[in-house]
């Protein structure tokens, strides 16, 4: 888990399902949302702690990227540069997620062609989304180094699928 926005940090590392344990994260009221270093981050974690083509066969499975975004990047240019370097990658799905008014999501379906727009994001909506992400984790069963891209299931009605 990464959270952008005048900083980039890295508050739980990379790790299988079994192991994760949400925590509370406080957004800030205002300020830069700095997607694209978020996303240089991400490329270089995966490429240094996904295992890929293991001896003993433990590879990792293809993990899944979901991108949740209050506003638009800051820092469009790092952005645009990152887009193809994530493509690349090898994700059994890229899911964005643009939440609230101010979300753009136009930058976006620029990275995916699965964007999801929550017209607020109050706890009702905000909890239909993690379900829906929790059921698409669940279809993420597809091993590491597979071409396949994995189907997503219809979203709850109060997701908004953007197109």
């Amino acid at each position: 888990m990464i959270t952008f926005d005048r900083e980039v940090k890295n508050i739980i590392p990379l790790t299988d399902l079994t192991s994760f344990y949400p925590m509370e994260i406080t957004c800030p009221d205002s300020g830069p949302t700095h997607t694209g270093a978020a996303l240089e981050m991400v490329s270089e974690l995966v490429k240094k702690e996904l295992i890929r083509g293991s001896s003993d066969g433990k590879d990792d499975w293809r993990p899944l990227l979901f991108i949740f975004t209050d506003g638009k990047p800051s820092d469009i240019q790092k952005y645009r540069q990152m887009i193809p370097v994530i493509r690349e990658m090898e994700f059994g799905a890229i899911v964005g997620c643009a939440a609230g008014p101010k979300a753009d999501e136009q930058f976006l379906k620029e990275l995916t062609d699965h964007v999801v727009k929550l017209d607020t994001t109050d706890a009702i909506t905000l909890s239909s989304f993690f379900k829906w992400v929790s059921s698409s984790i669940t279809m993420g069963g597809k091993s590491q180094g597979t071409e396949e891209n994995i189907p997503l299931p219809p979203p709850p009605s109060e997701l908004n699928i953007i197109i």
